[in-house]
């Protein structure tokens, strides 16, 4: 039934507003096809939480054939900043996350379901909220920011629920008369949804991640549409999702307790509500030991930037989020070594319902994983990428001598057991500093003494032939431990320790510190391969000059 007087109000509130535009058509998707998106604001930096959800979003959208878009809420225009949306595009794109409709990073769109962008769709929110005003659901509400402090304050003395509703919503049964005289006087107005909802009603909701829940239902008056004329996030995403088609709001758990009032939307609007699964936050281990939420002031790895300023492997980072989601993904990942992580099928039942912890250390151990599995070629060519923006001296010696670069790179690249040494970009110049320069120190170990040590380098000297296979060197050099009174192996001289020197590696610690000034080192008959036999050789006798 036609409620005469809701018409008439929402007549006066949008008088250019005749009709409701048209639905958007049904998207021609395979059954069980899911519609999500990633809706940030574009009010500061790429949040790794942000990428997190996104990740997730986009693998339930295409491990079932779906759609994944990226719509930009940009409602809150006081604290949008500059180039805030082409930021949130090109981090995704970073980070492989494909989307198939929405913005892109030069602000073009791509779909028919747009604008994508929020604040280009004022009128589509203004049309729809003025049929919930002439269905009765919404209302103007002319009350200034000083008056609802007062009912606030008020409601504090009493001890009772802040909000605006029940008789502390003074405009709820407004007439169309004084709606007239308010906007004849210039009066600015919000629009408020009419709740149905009553105190100690409860809901029942099932979360894709959270399960069977039972909430309190919305008895709050919540604004609509603000006096600015942009909608409020409850209206906007509603309307959005709607007339998107979307099928699955992936979100943070912060607006659980929203889920009523957007359910209330939904069944006043006639509209199918999506499935709704909520994220528990991203926390991390502070000083005192406590767990709390990544902080975008106190952590600089909540900023994406982060990740691409020291070197993380975009896909290490990925695969790292993905075992933060779903905690087998390390068993999936241990048993295809070399299948793409695209492959892995994230499941929003087993998604980590409290909050996943943030451990750099893993993140480093999934990094060097990954690198591992990287052909000599790849880290070269991924190194130089990164050292152009952020380390020039590395990127052009890596330039000049990349036959050289790609051989130390090869170093331990084969085999069952590769080399994971190297976790992020940053750290290679570290790794790779006594290939770029001779001037290596020379520290003889404690354990060997003088006359000890001018003996392994001087017999090394002697007993180096590049033209020996590692097997080869390693029996010649086999032979000069046990020739010097050392064991052949760490096995042997744990079993007798008082007749011995010290073992194989001790004798080894002499040589790497030689030629690299380090006891940590790849594997040392390639290294001396890459360095060549007049480098080693003269290393060797400088280290032996410094005896």
């Amino acid at each position: 039934m036609v409620d005469a007087k809701s018409t008439k109000i929402a007549d006066l509130l949008f008088p250019d507003i005749e009709s409701v535009p048209d639905e958007t058509p049904d998207r021609n998707l395979p059954k069980g096809a899911a519609v999500t998106r990633y809706a940030p604001s574009p009010t500061g930096f790429l949040h790794i939480g942000g990428v997190y959800t996104a990740l997730i979003s986009e693998r339930m959208a295409h491990q079932s054939d779906g759609v994944f878009y990226l719509r930009i809420e940009d409602t809150d225009k006081q604290r949008e900043i500059a180039d805030g949306v082409r930021l949130i595009a090109s981090g995704l794109g970073k980070f492989g996350i494909r989307v198939d409709e929405g913005v892109h990073p030069d602000m073009t769109e791509t779909g028919a379901y747009g604008p994508y962008i929020q604040s280009e769709r004022l009128p589509i929110y203004h049309t729809f909220i003025k049929k919930l005003v002439a269905d009765g659901n919404a209302y103007p509400c002319f009350c200034t920011s000083e008056e609802l402090d007062q009912t606030r304050e008020t409601q504090e003395l009493q001890k009772i629920k802040t909000g605006y509703y029940g008789r502390w919503a003074k405009h709820r049964v407004i007439t169309s008369e004084e709606v007239e005289e308010r906007l004849g006087r210039g009066e600015q107005f919000a629009v408020r949804l009419k709740s149905r909802g009553v105190e100690g009603q409860k809901i029942k909701f099932t979360d894709l991640i959270k399960g069977d829940l039972n909430l309190s239902a919305n008895e709050n008056d919540a604004i609509l549409l603000k006096s600015d004329g942009y909608p409020t996030y409850h209206w906007a995403h509603c309307v959005d999702d709607h007339l998107m088609r979307t099928t699955q709001v992936i979100r943070g758990d912060e607006w659980l307790p929203s889920v009523p009032l957007h359910t209330e939307l939904f069944t006043l609007m006639g509209w199918e509500l999506p499935q709704y699964a909520h994220l528990a936050p991203i926390v991390k281990i502070d000083e005192a030991g406590s767990k709390r939420k990544l902080s975008k002031r106190k952590d600089p790895e909540a900023n994406v930037e982060y990740y691409f300023e020291q070197g993380y492997p975009i896909a290490a980072v990925t695969e790292y989020l993905l075992n933060l989601i779903n905690s087998d993904f390390e068993d999936w990942r241990r048993e295809h070594p070399d299948t793409p992580h695209t492959e892995f099928i994230v499941r929003l039942e087993k998604a980590n319902a409290s909050g996943a912890l943030f451990d750099f250390v893993k993140l480093a151990d999934v990094s060097k994983a990954v690198v591992s599995r990287m052909s000599a070629t790849e880290v070269c060519a991924a190194v130089i990428e990164w050292a152009n923006q952020y380390d020039a001296e590395l990127a052009a010696w890596l330039a000049s001598n990349r036959d050289e670069a790609i051989k130390i790179f090869a170093i331990e690249r084969t085999g069952e057991k590769r080399r994971k040494d190297i976790a992020k970009w940053s750290d290679v110049r570290e790794h790779i500093a006594y290939f770029m320069t001779d001037e290596v120190v020379f520290v003889r170990p404690e354990k060997i003494d003088t006359t000890t040590a001018t003996e392994i380098l001087t017999k090394t000297i002697v007993l180096i032939d590049f033209s020996d296979s590692a097997e080869e060197w390693l029996a010649k050099f086999r032979a000069l431990a046990t020739e010097l009174g050392f064991a052949p192996d760490t096995k042997t001289f744990k079993a007798a320790p008082e007749t011995f020197k010290g073992h194989l590696g001790d004798v080894a610690s002499v040589l790497r510190l030689a030629l690299t000034g380090r006891t940590n080192t790849p594997d040392l008959f390639e290294l001396m391969q890459v360095l060549g036999e007049q480098r080693v050789k003269e290393r060797l006798e400088r280290a032996l000059n410094n005896l």
